[in-house]
């Protein structure tokens, strides 16, 4: 054989392989995540009247949703950082929020990849953007990485015509309140539908105010707006003619900012939406079964037909042997200054939350949420003996090491049941799964952070209120960091 008939022969089998190669590529679904922050389950289709929502619910009403989906942690960058590699925070060390910021950097354990990364490597083309669809979105994980190795671009106008693409959406969802610019956006996208604070419904456990109704109007009309900003995303896909090949996972990255939900394992911080947009491939259901949010990471690579890792703690929603998680386990550990370690269990209709740090009060000091004009309300009237035994939950000096809930009976987990003898056995259960889970999952939050590490992340928060030059917030966090250093040489 000639010379150049060997390459003519070579060049025409690369061709014809590239050639298959896109091919298969073009069969292969587009799938898109919608992540909002800061927002529990109240959408129209889990039975909130006061909101507006026709976007998300038809995504539910032909979609497949998941009642029971947990986040890993109540908490933005820790959620964020299990998210994205479909492993629990507290397996990969990215369990203290915001850690990695400053000299003391937290690097994926080897072996681990992150989500886009996998995509990548088999040909998908990967973006992150904000609601905007132009500029790039939130990204905030607790470990070394570079963006220009996770994401090609933030929006996928510039994929070539053979790839699929992986993308994030990122909302801001619950922070469009407490800010007048972000107030009159939300107001001037719905106005017919705006919530005042006279029609709110509160939760038992917060005091009925000016204060708390005010916030929770301006939430539920984020709510709206947020529904707003998935029907210009589903339009864009429109425009685009790339609806109909792909995949929609809509969820929020934890629930609501307020004195009971982010950053506590009670409902309204852990229990987020979760539905799977696939009619193609899934026929709509409602299914009570547990999911985590990380759950998310697996199944996309099932419905991309990715090798789905051995590593992952993730798992795959819909493979034929699929089984449900029989419980599933939340943790909290340090938000930025303020120190604490819990981890929750929830089994069935129940509901176990084991306190690490009992002795420390439920609010303990913590910038970022005792500015809030409802914490401040909050905190006044405990002062003034205003607050009755339910409020009182919130704004306790200690809490018990346990606490358990039938959230059968007791939807907003009020009555703990771990000092109720009749409840001994299955506190004893949840004792037994907790300790098991942490062992098997080699729990990094077990060991207090050490002094470098929470130094070095101090620094950095702190340099970004200097920049700022924010003196209040500046001194509000250095008596924070005295107090949880106090507290813990004493052992509290």
């Amino acid at each position: 054989m000639s010379c150049k008939l060997y390459q003519l022969l070579f060049l025409l089998t690369f061709l014809l392989s590239a050639h298959a190669q896109d091919k298969e590529l073009r069969k292969k679904p587009n799938i898109l995540w919608i992540v909002v922050e800061d927002m529990s389950s109240h959408f129209g289709y889990q039975g909130e009247k006061l909101v507006y929502t026709p976007n998300v619910d038809k995504l539910a009403k032909e979609g497949v949703v998941y009642n029971n989906a947990y986040v890993t942690s109540p908490v933005c960058s820790t959620s964020r950082s299990a998210m994205v590699t479909g492993m629990y925070q507290t397996s990969i060390g990215a369990h203290h929020h915001r850690s990695s910021r400053g000299t003391h950097k937290i690097y994926l354990p080897e072996g681990i990849k992150i989500i886009p990364e996998i995509f990548k490597e088999h040909g998908y083309y990967t973006c992150n953007m904000q609601e905007s669809l132009t500029k790039p979105g939130k990204e905030d994980y607790n470990f070394v990485y570079k963006r220009q190795d996770l994401y090609d671009a933030p929006n996928w106008s510039k994929m070539a015509k053979s790839q699929p693409f992986f993308a994030q959406v990122q909302l801001r969802g619950g922070k469009l309140r407490n800010v007048a610019k972000w107030n009159k956006e939300v107001e001037q996208a719905i106005p017919e539908n705006l919530v005042k604070p006279q029609d709110v419904n509160l939760p038992p456990y917060y005091p009925d105010c000016a204060e708390f109704r005010k916030d929770w109007a301006e939430y539920l009309n984020s709510v709206s707006y947020t529904d707003v900003a998935v029907g210009k995303i589903i339009n864009r896909l429109k425009k685009d003619k790339l609806l109909d090949n792909t995949i929609i996972f809509f969820i929020t990255d934890h629930g609501i900012s307020q004195a009971r939900g982010k950053q506590f394992m009670y409902d309204e911080g852990s229990r987020i939406p979760f539905v799977v947009w696939a009619p193609k491939l899934l026929k709509p259901q409602i299914k009570d079964e547990l999911v985590c949010h990380i759950d998310m990471a697996a199944t996309s690579l099932q419905f991309a037909g990715i090798k789905i890792p051995d590593y992952m703690e993730a798992k795959p929603l819909f493979n034929k042997d699929h089984k449900a998680r029989e419980f599933m386990v939340s943790a909290r550990d340090r938000c930025d200054e303020t120190v604490d370690h819990i981890r929750s269990v929830r089994k069935g209709n129940f509901k176990y939350i084991k306190n690490h740090l009992p002795n420390r009060p439920y609010l303990q000091p913590c910038d970022y949420k005792d500015h809030k004009p409802w914490m401040l309300k909050l905190r006044e009237l405990d002062k003034l003996g205003e607050l009755n035994d339910v409020h009182k939950l919130l704004t306790a000096k200690t809490r018990p090491p346990e606490e358990l809930y039938d959230l059968s009976l007791d939807p907003f987990e009020i009555n703990n049941l771990a000092n109720d003898k009749a409840y001994g056995s299955k506190l004893m259960d949840f004792r037994s799964i907790l300790s098991k889970w942490i062992k098997e999952t080699g729990d990094k939050g077990i060991k207090p952070e050490s002094e470098e590490s929470y130094d070095s992340d101090m620094k950095a928060y702190l340099d970004a209120f200097r920049k700022r030059k924010n003196t209040e917030r500046i001194q509000s966090i250095e008596s924070n960091i005295s107090i949880m250093k106090k507290w813990a040489a004493e052992g509290k």
